[in-house]
């Protein structure tokens, strides 16, 4: 797994071995998945919600997020992601929490303009954060989920609304977007 492009393009990024611990988004995921944003991460924050390694922050920041924060429960993803950031010289842009990610979005008013949720599959996490992150989102934001194709997720969380889903083999990608404030 490698940074696809950007200030960190080509580093190979570390990982926690056995797919019990954590379940990488794949590299061709991923490309899709920044693909459809592209244009929408320079001068954004971000937030990287069940981090794992923190490939899809590393990512957004490497292709010009200003800045991201990375929520992991695991003590050892969180020292991935740390070693990760600082061989990809993006530790300055980031903000570290060890912590469930459902409790961290009860505890926090933070907005971001980009929120990736990849929770583990098949424990209900992402029916459960959606909403929770959706309150999180800025004017505009991005809300970008992954999960199992077959997979049931509502077509809205508040004002933020499923704009299109990327479907992948076994595994989709599905982009809310939160109305602008007029």
């Amino acid at each position: 797994m490698r940074v696809i492009t950007g200030a960190a393009r080509g580093l190979p990024l570390k990982t926690l071995p056995g797919e019990e611990v954590i379940r990488p988004t794949s590299q061709r995921v991923k490309e899709a998945m920044f693909s459809a944003i592209q244009f929408e991460i320079e001068g954004k924050t971000v937030l990287d919600a069940f981090a794992g390694c923190g490939q899809l922050g590393i990512e957004a920041l490497s292709r010009g997020a200003v800045a991201g924060v990375f929520w992991d429960v695991s003590k050892e993803a969180i020292a991935t992601i740390t070693d990760n950031l600082t061989r990809a010289k993006l530790s300055d842009k980031a903000t570290l929490r060890q912590g469930d990610a459902l409790m961290l979005f009860r505890r926090t008013a933070d907005l971001w303009d980009i929120i990736f949720l990849d929770p583990p599959y098949g424990q209900g996490l992402l029916q459960e954060a959606i909403p929770l992150a959706a309150a999180h989102l800025s004017p505009g934001g991005l809300l970008l989920c992954e999960a199992p194709a077959k997979e049931s997720l509502p077509e809205q969380a508040e004002d933020v609304y499923l704009h299109k889903t990327y479907k992948h083999g076994k595994t989709k990608v599905l982009l809310y977007r939160r109305q602008t404030a007029d």
